[in-house]
């Protein structure tokens, strides 16, 4: 769902996008802008809350508290007089969060976190002893370069006087130059790690007769996205992750019959998410291109690699690119390149991530390798060229020959 709120005093229109992501949980995006309509502000992450309390019988329960409604962000500012920016998130019944922001050149700091939780209410803390309003606060503070977006796709955790707070897949830059969001990642101490860990490898060594077992191609599975008006998103492919940490490939084929499948539709992006018991989220994430094209625009990923999380993302791709209407096909084997460490091999792979009508795919935009035209010429003129070549060689031994019964008198 997407929601414009009324303007905020100083700040402008305020957008907000709330993509579904890993259920339980949303993805929150925001976008805050000045009274110039340009960024000021953005963000973009994911979060939950377990609360623990005690019931009116003295037990103790725990509830987590993922499942973002009613959201506001009255309150979120950007930069004032005494350099302070501040998102304010309102939600549910009387559940707040605010985080505050300091810019202190040629740095800014992220701290001041505060979560305030509703006690009275009855369906979230059921058979509550304590009620009212509570407020937790936690003063945590990260220091990064100015001109940089923070990035940290790995969970952090903030514990706090009974509520356990929980970050992950966080963007954020609280002090945006001339309405550009920077490129410039500063990166998580977490995500660093599971990015350089090396994987235990244990290696046998091979008798002399031994051949290396053949890489087999993953199965091919069927996924879809469904919203209020039936299917939005179609992909069918087969999927192997090639992950190398220190020069050691490891090889992953997705098994569909045991990955799940989550994902959100929306006018100008879609998102197919998939994750299982080794791969925590694969997120494809498709966008439009001029109003009349789609591609696979972002790729995000952790996967759980020989004991480490091995974590990156990519939001800048441009695979996958077919008109609007039609679906887009590569039967054969093509590599999606990530990174340097990551990389997806497709097989047989058909997507529609817009358009879709009764649930069946459009027709097939066929990618350049499955395309078998152009062979056909290619083969022909090889053909024709090894002919004369063998004809002008036969030519000219003949021609040697010819001249074998002559001598000079």
């Amino acid at each position: 769902m997407c929601f414009r709120l009324s303007p905020v005093p100083s700040s402008g229109l305020v957008l907000l996008c709330l993509l579904l992501g890993a259920v339980p949980s949303y993805e929150l995006e925001f976008d805050l802008k000045n009274s110039e309509n340009a960024t000021c502000l953005y963000a973009k992450w994911q979060m939950d809350f377990t609360v623990h309390y005690e019931t009116t019988n003295r037990t103790s329960k725990s509830v987590t508290i993922s499942n973002f409604t009613n959201v506001t962000f009255n309150g979120s500012k950007c930069r004032d007089e005494q350099n302070h920016s501040q998102i304010a998130v309102q939600f549910g019944s009387g559940f707040s969060w605010i985080v505050n922001f300091t810019m202190e050149a040629p740095y800014y700091l992220i701290g001041g976190i505060s979560f305030t939780y509703n006690m009275s209410d009855a369906t979230t803390f059921p058979d509550a002893a304590k009620k009212g309003s509570v407020t937790v606060i936690s003063p945590a503070t990260i220091k990064i370069p100015l001109n940089d977006i923070f990035r940290c796709n790995s969970s952090l955790t903030l514990d706090a006087d009974k509520v356990d707070q929980k970050y992950w897949n966080v963007l954020v830059q609280p002090f945006v130059e001339n309405g550009t969001v920077s490129k410039k990642e500063f990166v998580c101490d977490k995500d660093k790690i599971s990015t350089t860990i090396t994987p235990i490898v244990h290696t046998t060594v091979p008798s002399p007769t031994a051949t290396p077992t053949p890489k087999k191609n993953p199965a091919v599975g069927n996924y879809s996205i469904t919203n209020g008006n039936g299917t939005c998103l179609l992909a069918t492919m087969g999927l192997q992750l090639n992950i190398t940490q220190e020069k050691v490939p490891v090889i992953i084929n997705i098994n569909p019959n045991i990955t799940n499948v989550t994902g959100s539709c929306h006018p100008q992006t879609a998102q197919l998410r998939l994750n299982n018991n080794i791969i925590k989220y694969l997120d494809f994430v498709f966008a439009m291109k001029n109003g009349n094209r789609f591609y696979l625009k972002e790729v995000n990923a952790s996967i759980l690699t020989n004991g480490s999380v091995f974590s990156v993302t990519n939001n800048n791709l441009s695979y996958w690119d077919a008109p609007l209407g039609s679906s887009y096909m590569c039967n054969k084997e093509q590599i999606v390149s990530v990174s340097e460490k990551f990389q997806i091999n497709t097989f047989n792979l058909r997507v529609q991530p817009f358009n879709v009508k009764e649930g069946k795919y459009s027709t097939a935009q066929e990618c350049s390798l499955d395309d078998d035209t152009i062979l056909i010429p290619i083969i022909v003129g090889a053909g024709l060229s090894g002919l004369i070549i063998v004809i002008v060689i036969a030519y000219l031994i003949g021609r040697r020959k010819s001249y074998a019964g002559y001598q000079t008198l």
